[in-house]
């Protein structure tokens, strides 16, 4: 069976004791990339907001 955290970099494997969840995806977060547990997500956040998923409500 393909394993896909099989193909991410050992930096991002290892989780810190502390950590808490990617709020994208749930794995435990890393501190190179907190609050997220990589590059990946940190991008698929970065997208959510410059696709306008993501609002700040104002008056």
């Amino acid at each position: 069976m393909n394993d896909p955290s099989a193909n991410r970099p050992k930096t991002e494997t290892a989780a810190a004791p502390e950590g808490r969840p990617c709020v994208i995806c749930g794995r435990p977060s890393l501190p190179a990339f907190r609050p997220f547990c990589s590059k990946r997500c940190a991008d698929v956040d970065l997208s959510r907001w410059l696709g306008e998923k993501y609002r700040i409500e104002s008056d």
